[in-house]
């Protein structure tokens, strides 16, 4: 299992859905579905968000504590 940290995984995962979202054969395609890209982005906006704040309230509550 890769270890890497939460924040570097989300923003690799932000990376492939703007990918997604240029790619060729993406912009073609005709579907409807009720989740569109714009709100997988905006979860992952949000989730970015949650797991910095949380990281740096970790940070300073482990800082302060010493």
């Amino acid at each position: 299992m890769n270890a890497l940290p939460l924040p570097e995984l989300i923003a690799k995962s932000q990376e492939l859905v703007r990918e997604i979202r240029q790619h060729p054969q993406f912009k073609v395609l005709k579907f409807d579905c009720d989740v569109t890209l714009s709100d997988v982005s905006q979860f992952f906006n949000t989730l970015q968000h949650e797991a910095t704040t949380c990281s740096l309230e970790r940070l300073n509550r482990e800082g302060f504590s010493q």
